[in-house]
């Protein structure tokens, strides 16, 4: 079963990372690797959210989503996407900028250096939206309690997510943007710093909305759907559940697609605090997500979402943490094993945390059953 789910992604793994080290040498085989447990890890609850919607379709739609859409998510986000933030950000055209990748490395690691001010701000507003709405928000489940609660209290104030990253933008802009980075040495980055940044906001809130309106398309149609099931069976009629899936199927691609994409900018984002190699950061986000791919398959197959809960935790907090690297790096350059390293870690420390969860959980439903059984 798992052979069979995960056997495409296991050879893309070992294809890509062997394709990087004898392209490359060992620091991209440890960069691609990095990026890729850094993809899956960002990426988990989007697995888990697709597999909850996936089980909705009917089979023709389910292998539209996960050949078609694997296409989108793949190549659209995880590859052009990416040269679209560099061209944009240095004023040159997609193709220049694929080209000077290939042909001159220096000049392009120069162009993307005099860009990154730009794409750091970019890309650190938008992780730090997702971040700051994360744990703003009151869960049944927290992590780090003490932390949490607190701040679970203080989300219930309108718009405080906002309010915090604009501040944080403007610290950011009087503080690291003066002397900013360059391939020429520092320069006053300020106006770049606040106009990408306000941008990263923008778009965080566009997506965001996007998703909202397909998931609200997507309640009505289900809605609708359940009124001609009912009045299906008080006629005495009888509905097929590929018929009912397939009515709706359109939409759910849809928000699907939407989903997919907004929970893609923060690995693709992310990426740019490890590396600014667009190939490095396509082979291992590329890996990454056909593991997603594939753990959402697993997941629709098995019937069952996974019990580590506090794996989402992890990687928010991995998510806050590159957003912060990535305002720092504005001016201070970091070690990208150490940026890498920082959001595996907290992923792993969530992981283990779940396991011991887990254990705990197992271990008391035993105490009571043995008590249970003495009397």
């Amino acid at each position: 079963m798992v052979l069979r789910t995960f056997g495409w992604s296991f050879a893309i793994t070992a294809l890509g990372l062997a394709f990087a080290a004898w392209q490359w040498g060992w620091e991209a085989f440890g960069i691609v690797l990095i990026l890729s447990v850094l993809e899956i890890s960002l990426s988990f609850d989007n697995a888990v959210v697709n597999a909850g919607i996936l089980k909705k379709m009917n089979a023709f739609w389910q292998k539209i989503f996960l050949t078609v859409g694997v296409l989108i998510a793949v190549f659209g986000m995880r590859l052009v996407f990416p040269v679209a933030i560099v061209a944009i950000s240095a004023k040159v055209g997609p193709i220049e900028a694929v080209q000077l990748a290939l042909d001159e490395p220096e000049k392009y690691e120069a162009l993307v250096t005099d860009a990154h001010p730009a794409i750091a701000a970019f890309g650190g507003m938008f992780l730090l939206m997702i971040f700051l709405d994360f744990i703003f928000e009151d869960r049944d489940i927290k992590w780090l309690a003490w932390l949490e609660r607190p701040l679970a209290k203080l989300g219930k104030v309108d718009m405080l997510s906002v309010c915090i990253a604009l501040i944080a933008l403007l610290v950011t802009a009087m503080t690291f943007a003066t002397h900013a980075h360059t391939s020429t040495g520092y320069a006053d980055k300020s106006a770049t710093v606040l106009l990408s940044g306000v941008a990263g906001l923008i778009t965080y809130l566009i997506v965001g909305g996007l998703s909202g309106y397909f998931e609200d398309k997507l309640e009505e149609e289900e809605e609708r759907e359940h009124e001609e099931e009912e009045k299906a069976k008080a006629e005495g009629k009888q509905l097929s559940a590929v018929g009912l899936a397939g009515k709706a199927a359109f939409f759910l691609f849809l928000y699907l697609e939407v989903l997919d994409a907004s929970f893609s900018f923060d690995g693709v984002i992310g990426a740019f605090a490890i590396t600014n190699h667009i190939f490095w950061m396509a082979l291992g986000l590329g890996i990454g997500a056909m593991y997603v791919r594939s753990l959402t398959v697993y997941l629709v197959r098995q019937g069952t979402l996974d019990d580590y809960v506090y794996l989402e935790h992890g990687a928010h907090y991995a998510i806050g943490a590159l957003a912060v690297i990535l305002l720092i790096t504005i001016e201070h350059q970091i070690s990208e094993i150490i940026t890498g390293l920082i959001g595996v870690v907290l992923i792993a420390a969530s992981f283990f945390s779940s396991v011991r969860r887990n254990r705990k959980i197992e271990a008391g439903e035993a105490a009571e059953a043995e008590t249970a059984d003495a009397k």
